[in-house]
């Protein structure tokens, strides 16, 4: 199992042919190599799931709800 992380796409960053985008997570910025999605490029506004600094799949706004929730309680403690 891995963790993954949902951000949201803001841009690409020049320079790097497309795989390199800035993606915003929990209001934060930062650059996420996003080449492994070259079969379903994430463009700005998609959601992305991250694992190591790697969008390892898209998602919608509802698959990232959910994996928010799903690390808020792995955070909690709480059994679900």
């Amino acid at each position: 199992m891995c963790l993954g992380i949902p951000g949201r796409v803001v841009g690409p960053v020049e320079g790097y042919h497309g795989q390199i985008a800035l993606v915003e997570v929990s209001g934060e910025q930062r650059t996420v190599n996003v080449g492994l999605l070259e079969d379903d490029p994430a463009g700005p506004g998609d959601w992305v799931i991250i694992h190591m600094g790697f969008a390892v799949e898209k998602t919608d706004a509802a698959g990232a709800a959910a994996a928010l929730a799903g690390l808020r309680l792995l955070g909690s403690g709480e059994q679900p």
